[in-house]
């Protein structure tokens, strides 16, 4: 693994919806879940999907040698990059008590650090907080007594977590992410989470209004779920060399034409309504070491 390995750090900057397909109940379209977890998830085929596309749209010359060809030819070979799910790292959650606050808890950031590890993120190495209290939030600098985040009420506990927010600042792109969160950021009881991350997502009404009478259409209205602008994901990158015969291409430079190329402009548009503004992301690269 010699600098062919990744991460994308990935910051919604409008709300993202990866659909899971129509469903029967209350949602009528939910967002794609962990099937273990819950946890709000983008799978790895859509992250693929979106990164081939912009590849596409800059006409890059490398993009069958990345990632493979077209579905009619895909039996010639395989893509030469790897790529993860969009993983949950922190979820914004509104709060009764102040700004919104960035919530994670220790098994997704276990989670986030075995990741990185396995990556060779450089500095990915961090002592994960413990939380035995349900009803305990875990926040980085002094704070009131109590912490509401939805309809839940936290005692908070003033903890160390410079080394934390050194990890998760890296993966946001933004200039000030230090300092926002070390003024936002909780970490919360995994179980506490699991609540939190299944239902306070978005969840907007839709209609379809008949052009003639302007009057919503019979049966035309539905529910959708979507994550949230600045939820924080995580994308991991593993480059081989390119498969095409004519091709030469090692590991390392397959990943610099993502790495390098891909993100002269660091965004992406993940997930679907894209033509409603839904979807699009600041990227951050952190490379691995060999």
């Amino acid at each position: 693994m010699n600098n062919n390995t990744a991460l994308l750090g990935l910051l919604a900057e409008t709300s993202i919806h990866a659909g899971a397909g129509q469903m029967a109940g209350v949602i009528d379209l939910p967002i794609q879940r962990e099937a273990h977890t819950a946890w709000p998830v983008v799978f790895g085929s859509a992250v693929k999907g979106a990164l081939r596309t912009l590849a596409h749209e800059q006409k890059a010359p490398w993009l069958t040698a990345v990632f493979g060809p077209e579905t009619t030819n895909a039996s010639d070979h395989a893509g030469a990059l790897l790529v993860s799910d969009a993983r949950l790292l922190l979820l914004p959650v509104r709060s009764l008590t102040s700004h919104f606050k960035w919530v994670t808890c220790p098994a997704l950031l276990k989670r986030f650090r075995a990741d990185a590890e396995r990556l060779r993120l450089k500095d990915a190495a961090f002592t994960v907080p413990e939380i035995n209290d349900p009803n305990l939030a875990l926040v980085p600098e002094g704070a009131a007594n109590a912490l509401f985040l939805e309809e839940f009420r936290f005692a908070t506990e003033t903890k160390d977590l410079s080394a934390v927010i050194a990890a998760l600042a890296r993966l946001m792109g933004r200039p000030d992410a230090i300092a926002a969160l070390q003024k936002q950021l909780v970490v919360v009881h995994d179980d506490r989470f699991n609540h939190l991350a299944q239902f306070t997502t978005p969840v907007n009404a839709h209609v379809c209004l008949d052009n003639t009478t302007k009057t919503v259409k019979p049966g035309a209205l539905w529910y959708e779920e979507s994550l949230p602008p600045d939820t924080v994901l995580y994308v991991g990158l593993y480059a081989q060399a390119a498969r095409v015969k004519s091709e030469t291409k090692t590991a390392a430079e397959v990943l610099n034409h993502v790495a390098k190329e891909l993100f002269a402009e660091p965004y992406l548009q993940l997930g679907g309504n894209e033509t409603v503004g839904m979807g699009w992301c600041k990227v951050t690269i952190c490379r691995g070491e060999g």
